[in-house]
């Protein structure tokens, strides 16, 4: 039997998540995904990764630890329609004793195009302090564990992207 940190050795790099299916209320006026709920998507896929590292709901009840979004940057970048089937690739793009910063895909589950990315600066909490706290050290092992997995992957195009208006050359 293999120890919880050395399963997470053997996952995709990057994690892959299970295919997801667009809900019909999620669809705006445009007739696409809701710009809200690519959040939704990223959130549930976060969610699916959290579990594996031993972060998920029951942590938080047994342990009293959880993670909260301090950061997000999404980009929407082809549209996503009703009955398009989705999967969330995710890149633990560093990580330190209090800090996961991840870099996730959206992309069409059968033709692979990217729809949209969502990079994320995400903290640990104490959630009795209700404040910052370091992962205890079996959680900082799966941690660092994933973290070696995902340091070989190419990093995808568009990690620490900012906004702004393209310059204007004379």
């Amino acid at each position: 039997m293999t120890s919880p940190a050395a399963d997470l050795a053997l996952l995709p790099a990057p994690f892959l998540t299970s295919v997801m299916q667009i809900e019909p209320a999620w669809i705006d006026y445009n007739g696409h995904l809701n710009m809200a709920y690519y959040n939704v998507m990223f959130d549930r896929a976060i969610d699916e990764l959290w579990l594996k590292l031993g972060i998920g709901p029951e942590y938080m009840k047994t342990r009293g630890g959880s993670t909260f979004t301090a950061e997000c940057h999404v980009r929407y970048l082809r549209e996503i329609h009703l009955g398009d089937p989705a999967q969330v690739s995710i890149l633990l793009v560093a990580a330190d004793e209090k800090r996961l910063h991840t870099f996730k895909e959206l992309r069409h589950a059968t033709e692979g195009w990217l729809s949209a990315t969502s990079e994320n600066m995400t903290i640990h909490m104490d959630m009795s302090a209700r404040k910052t706290a370091p992962f205890p050290p079996d959680i900082r092992t799966r941690v660092d564990t994933l973290a070696a997995s995902h340091a070989g992957v190419a990093r995808p195009e568009g990690i620490g992207r900012s906004i702004a208006m393209p310059s204007k050359r004379g």
